[in-house]
């Protein structure tokens, strides 16, 4: 009789093993976000129409199978836009974390590693920026920038960075006022390596974990934040399909066909609700502590 090797077949059951030992938040958390992902890569390639076509049916005619999200007073399909507008709201609140994690995690290691005046007045700086309410602030931005730039992507990215910097930053200054005391850190003052040196090899390898945390959660209400701007106007411009931006337009129609809004409004939702499953597993695989209430 000859032997079956099946040795191939044990890596497949160690990350069977392994996927079924991370939290239960996190695998579903995942998934949606996958689907989400794939909808953002794939849905412009196979939505029914484009996301400014008008005239693809009977305006405000309900839900039917042809339009699962109905058709909007200018007779646009909703389900078309809402899959057109998948990518725009997941690059701009992954674009705009990610550059609020930036430039929040370089402020506060350096802050929590120099201490002294510079922390001290960063410090208040970043308390004066988080007491102000993040809506508020984000529109105080944005008028302030002016009309030429109101509606650019680009503004709406750097209004996310900055309602996120100091929050992030906050955090990134606890990890590094404790690593900070470590020997590994000691022994880089010792050797004179520079601030930027000690908190480029040193504290942010190890504030990574908090780093990532962070991320995930505030990539979380990114989206939120995005569609309240759309919602009152303050976002991207029509006819963009963006779901915040959507809702503001169909809210008159929501005892006419409230599907029209229910539509983008589910598809927000649902992200929001993955992206904060996912970052509560990721926090408890990490070990970390997290408030998803804490904006």
């Amino acid at each position: 009789m000859v032997a079956i090797d099946r040795a191939p077949a044990k890596p497949r059951r160690r990350y069977r093993n392994l996927w079924r030992q991370t939290p239960q938040s996190f695998r579903i958390g995942l998934i949606i976000l996958l689907l989400h992902l794939i909808l953002a890569v794939t849905g412009p390639f196979w939505a029914p129409y484009g996301f400014s076509q008008m005239g693809t049916g009977i305006p405000l005619s309900g839900m039917t199978w042809k339009h699962p999200f109905g058709v909007d007073q200018l007779g646009r399909d909703v389900f078309s836009r809402v899959v057109h507008g998948a990518h725009i709201v997941i690059l701009l609140s992954l674009s705009g974390t990610a550059l609020g994690l930036v430039v929040g995690a370089i402020l506060g290691l350096l802050s929590g590693y120099i201490g002294g005046w510079f922390d001290n007045a960063l410090q208040r700086l970043l308390e004066a920026l988080i007491s102000i309410p993040f809506l508020v602030l984000a529109l105080i931005a944005i008028a302030s920038a002016g009309p030429q730039l109101s509606g650019n992507p680009i503004l709406v990215v750097a209004v996310v960075a900055l309602v996120y910097a100091p929050r992030i930053a906050r955090m990134a200054r606890a990890a590094a006022i404790d690593i900070a005391t470590r020997d590994y850190v000691t022994m880089a003052r010792l050797r004179g390596e520079s601030a930027w040196s000690v908190m480029r090899r040193e504290l942010l390898p190890n504030a990574t974990s908090v780093l990532l945390v962070e991320f995930a959660l505030r990539a979380g209400y990114a989206p939120v934040l995005i569609g309240s701007l759309g919602f009152l106007g303050f976002g991207l411009r029509p006819p963009t399909p963006e779901w915040g931006l959507m809702i503001s337009e169909n809210r008159a129609l929501i005892i006419i066909t409230p599907i029209t809004v229910l539509g983008p409004g589910l598809a927000l939702a649902s992200l929001v609700v993955g992206l904060n499953l996912f970052t509560e597993g990721l926090a408890r695989i990490l070990g970390r502590t997290v408030r998803l209430g804490n904006q």
